[in-house]
């Protein structure tokens, strides 16, 4: 694909994504192999909800004229070899992310797959087990009802900017009922965090350095001055020691943050939730 930028044209590769569902589960694949060429510049554009052969054609065509690869993500058998067809006529690279897998699975489980689309997002009972979940998050988010907290999978303490929010967020989203508590200089934190099991609570931690850059930029956007405690290094370094005392009198377990991604820092806590049996996967698939 040819796109003009500051008078220069220059060429972009481009990834058609087709799905018989959201895309969700083909782009993140695309996306996930795509790290591995980050100093090339690649456009993904995504086709959600392709159910009839008649929507292939005019897709693979705009592919063709585009220079794209096509990844699908096809679960009907008819569809899948409909784009096989029309991918090789019309003279377009394509792959499907599915169909060497599903035909592995059928070989492993003796069986036929039933090839019915959209049955990843079902507003079945995970489903809405999954909404209970970020309903609670939402509501026992920043400490606001401590009395929620025994209710709760997971609970995250930590100082301000630690990342508790975004954290507690992104596993409501993966069907986990999370509360999180912050954790402020000299201040005792609720009763109610010493009635739970100390298994299910985490610390977050972070460098001193890192939470003051973040802290900053924090009051920076606020409009707000420098002046506070809230960014200064000794009243951080204060607040950590604090918050780490609290955390080694309960044996809750510390998780260093500093310059993790949420999904790195999620993937560690569930992690050892899971070995301790206290939760099961997650039923929210979508996410790899």
């Amino acid at each position: 694909m040819l796109l003009s930028r500051a008078g220069v044209t220059v060429s972009v590769d481009v990834v058609f994504v087709v799905s018989d569902g959201t895309g969700e589960t083909a782009q993140k694949v695309v996306q996930a192999a795509l790290r591995q060429f980050d100093d090339h510049e690649v456009n993904t554009k995504v086709f959600p909800l392709i159910k009839e052969a008649s929507h292939l054609e005019p897709i693979l065509l705009e592919a063709l004229h585009a220079g794209a690869l096509v990844v699908t993500t096809l679960v009907e058998r008819d569809m899948r070899e409909a784009t096989r067809r029309l991918a090789a006529e019309v003279g377009v690279r394509h792959i499907d992310v599915l169909d060497p897998l599903l035909g592995v699975l059928e070989d492993f489980l003796h069986r036929q797959m039933d090839g019915v689309a959209g049955r990843m997002h079902r507003t079945d009972a995970r489903y809405y087990r999954r909404i209970e979940a970020i309903e609670f998050t939402v509501r026992a988010d920043d400490g606001k009802d401590p009395r929620m907290l025994r209710d709760a999978d997971v609970i995250l303490v930590g100082p301000s900017r630690t990342g508790k929010t975004p954290l507690s967020t992104f596993l409501g989203h993966k069907g986990y009922k999370v509360g999180n508590q912050p954790v402020v200089l000299d201040m005792p934190v609720p009763e109610q965090l010493f009635d739970v099991d100390p298994r299910r609570v985490f610390a977050l931690t972070i460098e001193p350095s890192a939470l003051q850059s973040i802290r900053r930029a924090r009051l920076a956007a606020m409009g707000m001055s420098e002046t506070i405690n809230y960014s200064d290094m000794g009243y951080i370094m204060a607040e950590l020691e604090y918050a780490e005392r609290i955390c080694r009198g309960n044996r809750w377990a510390v998780v260093d943050v500093t310059h993790k991604a949420i999904e790195e820092t999620a993937a560690t806590i569930l992690r050892l939730l899971q070995t301790s049996g206290l939760v099961a996967p997650p039923d929210e698939v979508s996410q790899l």
